[in-house]
């Protein structure tokens, strides 16, 4: 009787641990390539180990052995050692699937669905801790204000669906444009900003011409019944932080003003 008692005990813990297979292999497809995945693989085959040490365990208790009370000590031991390694492996699937999700949505929060890049809050927040960041270590900083040249006018002629096309492009050609420490964002119908820590003016001024030339020189081709390419064209103002700036706010309608200008001068042209 014990004996059955035993091999039950043993039997169940297998089942358990094949059960945290399971979460493991979610786990090793969840996880990047490097170290960590690693360890997932070889936590998968020390579970697989332990399945086969297990049920030859049971096979000789049931079959050689003739155990007593104390004797079920080793197979209760087994069984709750099973129950952590599945609950273990089934948290840490959970708390991983979890982070994934909650860095979704914060993604979700701070990125314009439309062009895929940052939206408006995420560039009002990040303006103003730059801001800061270049006043308490007097470094430079610069900001860069983009505006499709003529955009009505491409809605128009090939339509809203083409103008969508027209921003996601130009989302994609500044992303290839600027530096990691830049930030770009939409700042509203097809107004775009780019901040530019660490930046003079004189940097900035030969980082939005090379995006401007980059731009004019990459029209886009949209492709259906009649093949098109829209070939667009930006201004950009640039504005640089100074002594009187009072905050991020005064710096962006610095750089505003100076888009206004480029638009007066004719278009596709930077002003500062």
């Amino acid at each position: 009787m014990l004996n059955w008692l035993a091999v039950g005990l043993v039997l169940m813990g297998t089942v358990i641990l094949g059960r945290a297979l399971k979460p493991v292999w979610n786990l090793i497809d969840q996880v990047p390539q490097g170290t960590l995945r690693h360890r997932w693989r070889f936590m998968s085959i020390l579970i697989a180990l332990f399945i086969v040490g297990y049920l030859v365990y049971g096979v000789v208790v049931f079959r050689f052995e003739h155990i007593t009370w104390h004797d079920l000590v080793v197979p209760v031991v087994f069984f709750f050692g099973t129950t952590f390694v599945w609950l273990s492996t089934s948290n840490a699937q959970q708390t991983v699937t979890d982070i994934r999700r909650v860095a979704l949505l914060e993604q979700q929060t701070i990125t314009d669905p439309l062009i895929g890049i940052y939206n408006r809050r995420y560039l009002d927040r990040r303006m103003e801790e730059e801001f800061s960041r270049s006043r308490r270590y007097g470094t430079p900083l610069a900001v860069l204000m983009l505006d499709i040249d003529h955009f009505k006018s491409i809605n128009d002629t090939y339509g809203h669906q083409a103008g969508d096309l027209v921003l996601i492009h130009l989302g994609k050609l500044l992303l290839s444009s600027i530096r990691k420490a830049d930030i770009v964002a939409r700042y509203g119908g097809e107004e775009l900003v780019i901040i530019t820590p660490n930046s003079s003016l004189g940097g900035a001024v030969e980082l939005a011409e090379r995006i401007r030339r980059y731009i004019e020189n990459h029209p886009l081709t949209v492709v259906g019944a009649l093949q098109q390419e829209i070939k667009a064209t930006v201004s950009i103002g640039i504005a640089a932080i100074t002594p009187s700036c009072e905050d991020g706010v005064e710096l962006l309608c610095k750089a505003d003003e100076a888009l206004y200008r480029a638009k007066q001068r004719g278009r596709n042209r930077v002003a500062s």
